[in-house]
């Protein structure tokens, strides 16, 4: 290929997670006070995505909103019971601009990975526009499905998203491309499921990033869907065991 590198698409923020305890409440108003230990920041949305597959030993060009967002965690320590998340910034994301790259750099891509966490940052022309100009796009979408993506080679989406939506699109259309995430039961492609082991979850926080970058890698490496498919199902398996949001190892 003349360029080796894949091109991620999409919203990215920063993960923080605030660990602490709590064991009263305020006496002024009935809220629980927390006492706060430590905290992390992690690249999340497609920033991680990103970075999983830079830990799987691809080069790869973000293309993301300058405008930061934040969501924050406050986490207790010892159960990892998340108290409240805050998020901030997702008003301010403004339209993804055509100008800011041509069809000729989308071709020669060697794959691209479109995460559309649907904070307004891409629209359906943007994500048909890289559809249309790259063979290999592994597109992640809020949006329910339509002709703007019928060109991606894979689409993931998760099984509250595909309930949703099932009602809207024509299934056969999209067999030989629709990946739904199950959580702990695997992945379903066209009509087999691909299960995966039982393990205890510490953080679902990041699985879904995990899923698209591995699925994205090995599929690049092996050309082949079921060996992709049980992969992206063992690496995101792996990761929600850690606390917060982790890489691939």
């Amino acid at each position: 290929m003349p360029n080796n590198k894949i091109l991620v698409v999409g919203e990215e923020c920063s993960d923080i997670f605030v660990y602490g305890s709590s064991g009263r409440l305020c006496p002024d108003v009935p809220a629980p006070v927390f006492n706060v230990r430590r905290s992390t920041i992690s690249p999340g949305m497609a920033a991680n995505t990103t970075r999983n597959l830079e830990s799987l030993g691809l080069k790869v060009d973000l293309l993301s909103q300058p405008q930061p967002i934040k969501k924050t965690r406050y986490v207790d320590s010892k159960s990892n019971y998340t108290f409240l998340r805050v998020d901030e910034g997702e008003r301010s994301v403004k339209r993804f601009q055509d100008n800011l790259i041509t069809d000729k750099e989308i071709a020669d891509y060697r794959a691209v990975v479109i995460s559309d966490y649907g904070k307004r940052f891409l629209s359906e022309a943007n994500i048909q526009r890289f559809c249309d100009n790259n063979p290999n796009v592994f597109l992640d979408t809020k949006k329910v499905l339509g002709g703007f993506c019928i060109n991606a080679k894979f689409i993931k989406i998760n099984e509250p998203e595909f309930k949703a939506i099932q009602r809207d699109i024509h299934i056969p259309e999209w067999t030989d491309k629709l990946i739904v995430t199950l959580g702990k039961r695997g992945c379903m492609y066209g009509r087999k499921f691909y299960p995966t082991k039982e393990v205890e979850i510490f953080d679902l926080c990041g699985a879904g990033d995990v899923f698209l970058a591995a699925l994205t890698a090995k599929y690049l490496e092996t050309n082949d869907i079921d060996e992709a498919l049980k992969y992206a199902n063992k690496k995101s398996t792996e990761t929600v065991t850690h606390k917060g949001v982790s890489v691939i190892t």
